[in-house]
């Protein structure tokens, strides 16, 4: 019913040609139908040589990943800034064009890990700027044929936006081809009920993340994925869910995404069995 990718950051960070060149054959002998590609830094990666790499391994490029480390904001920042950030979205953009992926995602509002207090006032204004930063990008995207989808993150990694209705007062206004990323992990923590925030989010679905509730494989934790899936489809959705979790091996990922301690016996035992478990869920829905 869904294409089932990964995320190369299962295994590594950066995400590089030579972590790709290593990874894609992998990825796809194990049986997976796509990638997902961070782009941490742009040039860190070429998108014509990915996209010979994916095209030579049958796998497909589910979505172009933002990644917004300190410095990288839309909203409560000074002008440069917010340029700069624009401007590497619209890199993302024409690298989603090349490999013929259909969305650029991620939190592109705000670094993640910036946090400040907000009066329900000031979050009307912060999500006005937003609006207005992310208006050119759009256009800029809407053009190429590439939507944007925005992830809400759970409220130790940002303050601007946590979950679906939020995203969606966020959102208000803005092109049609601007819409929600959803990330099981973070709304695990986040979502009173995240099968009505699925329906919610259904209209302006772009790309699906999933991990489990404690960011290893789906199917080794807590979430009913049997009801989770068979909401998502429900909506329509029909697009990638990629497994997107994280090595504990490079310093600045695993601070950034608090990774402490291992998820499973290997991270080729996270991504194989997550598949696996994916694959026998989606085969009994409906």
């Amino acid at each position: 019913m869904f294409p089932i990718g990964a995320n190369p950051w299962i295994w590594t960070s950066p995400v590089t040609d030579d972590a790709l060149a290593t990874l894609v054959p992998r990825i796809a002998a194990w049986g997976f139908d796509a990638i997902e590609i961070p782009v941490e830094n742009v040039g860190d990666w070429s998108p014509t040589r990915t996209r010979d790499l994916l095209a030579a391994h049958g796998l497909t490029a589910a979505a172009v990943l933002s990644v917004t480390p300190p410095g990288r904001d839309l909203v409560n920042t000074d002008p440069d800034t917010v340029r700069a950030t624009q401007d590497y979205l619209r890199s993302l953009v024409d690298a989603a064009v090349v490999l013929g992926a259909g969305s650029v995602c991620g939190p592109a509002y705000a670094s993640v890990g910036r946090v400040w207090r907000m009066l329900p006032s000031e979050r009307a204004a912060c999500y006005a700027s937003l609006r207005a930063a992310l208006l050119p990008v759009a256009e800029y995207a809407g053009a190429a044929g590439v939507a944007i989808g925005l992830e809400a993150l759970n409220r130790y990694e940002t303050s601007v936006v946590n979950t679906v209705a939020q995203t969606l007062t966020a959102l208000e206004g803005l092109p049609p081809n601007v819409g929600i990323m959803l990330d099981s992990y973070h709304m695990n923590i986040e979502e009173a009920d995240p099968f009505a925030a699925i329906t919610a989010a259904g209209p302006r679905l772009v790309h699906v993340q999933v991990s489990g509730s404690d960011r290893g494989a789906p199917g080794d934790d807590h979430i009913d994925w049997p009801r989770w899936l068979s909401t998502l489809a429900a909506t329509g959705y029909r697009g990638p869910i990629c497994i997107e979790s994280f090595t504990g091996e490079n310093e600045a990922i695993a601070v950034a995404a608090s990774i402490w301690r291992p998820f499973a016996p290997t991270q080729d035992a996270l991504a194989t069995n997550g598949l696996r478990y994916l694959r026998e869920v989606c085969a009994a829905l409906p």
